[in-house]
């Protein structure tokens, strides 16, 4: 049996376990004892790459609808620092979200403008100056397509692993098949006992 301390797992950028090629069915499952546990070790991997395929999906999922309120955001403090800076004429109005359905309208002055309110969370508001406000939510726009780059190939990643063990599962299991048929020829299958 070879020597288990030095073997390292290999894994995608971001932890996740590479699943295990079966090259050689009949090498595989005698180095791992019989057939039975082989297949329930592989019906568990798929488990747990499904149940992180279902996370990874959420999490994309959520991703996704923050992506376009974060790119209005910014938009919004780009276009109130422009017209600072332009030193446009006259009020600006504007209708401004207070929930989904709600809206409010406000008259503005871009030029007296200096600090926006911003939504952090948690039902937590904090004022940013323009440029602090535009800067933090660049990062945050950046860091979120990031992630979801990330979630992306993860899920490509998992649907891989998924079809690798599903393809050695059906491997292992004909394999079995096979050897059975070929124990029952030689007459090598075990005979109920008469009790």
């Amino acid at each position: 049996m070879a020597d288990t301390s030095t073997v390292t797992t290999q894994t995608n950028p971001r932890g996740i376990p590479v699943a295990p090629f079966v090259d050689n069915v009949s090498d595989y499952v005698s180095s791992r004892g019989e057939v039975e546990p082989t297949l329930r070790s592989f019906q568990e991997m798929i488990s747990k790459y499904q149940f992180m395929e279902a996370n990874t999906q959420r999490r994309a999922q959520g991703l996704r609808e923050k992506l376009p309120d974060i790119k209005k955001t910014l938009e919004m403090v780009r276009f109130l620092k422009l017209r600072k800076e332009t030193s446009a004429p006259g009020p600006l109005d504007t209708n401004f979200e207070l929930n989904d359905t709600l809206y409010a309208r406000a008259t503005i002055s871009p030029t007296d403008t200096d600090e926006v309110y911003l939504w952090l969370g948690a039902n937590v508001m904090l004022a940013y100056p323009l440029p602090e406000a535009e800067s933090m939510l660049q990062e945050k726009l950046t860091a979120a397509e990031q992630s979801l780059a990330n979630c992306d190939e993860d899920l490509e990643f998992l649907r891989e692993q998924i079809t690798t063990l599903e393809v050695a599962t059906a491997r292992v299991y004909n394999w079995d098949v096979v050897q059975r048929r070929k124990d029952k020829g030689d007459g090598k299958e075990e005979k109920p006992q008469a009790g």
